[in-house]
């Protein structure tokens, strides 16, 4: 009987053991599932962009559309920033952060069933702060693929910064898409032609594209 129990108890000791050790990662640290950390999912900065057609669009409508985006982002992971609307040429730009492009369109799908004509992902600068009373202004430079850097937008638009009180302009952002060589400029000013002729006497780099927009968000 003496030998059967210290067998039962030598038993009991080994298992206990095992058990412990199942319960330790490699390095001898005890596991604990609810310490895991969940690697977060990426996001990326992205413009994308509705050509609805001269006269085919108005902000009220645009507004109306991002307040379903806004209701519907979050299915989906995708923050909408901002929007600018070119009533004039019938262009519609969306600032958002996203995982993915798939996740833009699908938001946008779901919440009203505009989907965007171009997706560009994009980095941007700093922001400064808008000035009340001032019209927004949209310029649109494109260089071609693989013409441009980040870092070289950023010197330009330094210069931009030293020049354009002279002409009573406010640049508030810009964002570069690398790989396809676009960059978009955010500015309040007077008029167009006081952004333009802060752009050449900067740096002369001249937008294709000048566009008198309203900003929502």
């Amino acid at each position: 009987m003496k030998f059967l129990a210290i067998t039962t108890l030598a038993v009991f000791v080994l298992a206990s053991c095992q058990s412990s050790e199942q319960g330790k990662t490699e390095t001898g640290q005890t596991k604990d599932s609810s310490s895991v950390v969940q690697k977060p999912v990426q996001e990326n900065l992205y413009m994308d962009v509705h050509h609805l057609g001269a006269g085919k669009v108005t902000a009220a409508a645009v507004a109306d559309a991002h307040s379903k985006d806004l209701a519907t982002e979050g299915k989906y992971g995708v923050h909408f920033i901002k929007y600018w609307v070119d009533e004039k040429g019938g262009n519609v730009y969306c600032l958002s952060s996203a995982p993915d492009t798939a996740s833009i369109r699908l938001t946008h799908q779901n919440a009203h069933g505009l989907l965007p004509d171009d997706i560009y992902e994009v980095t941007d600068g700093p922001e400064a702060a808008a000035n009340s009373g001032k019209d927004f202004f949209l310029d649109i430079h494109d260089f071609g693929p693989g013409k441009v850097a980040a870092k070289d937008v950023a010197n330009a638009h330094q210069k931009d910064l030293a020049t354009q009180a002279k002409y009573g302009v406010n640049f508030i952002n810009y964002w570069v898409d690398e790989g396809q060589g676009h960059v978009f400029c955010l500015a309040q000013a007077p008029d167009s032609a006081a952004v333009m002729k802060t752009h050449k006497e900067a740096h002369g780099l001249l937008p294709v594209r000048m566009l008198h927009v309203t900003q929502g968000q």
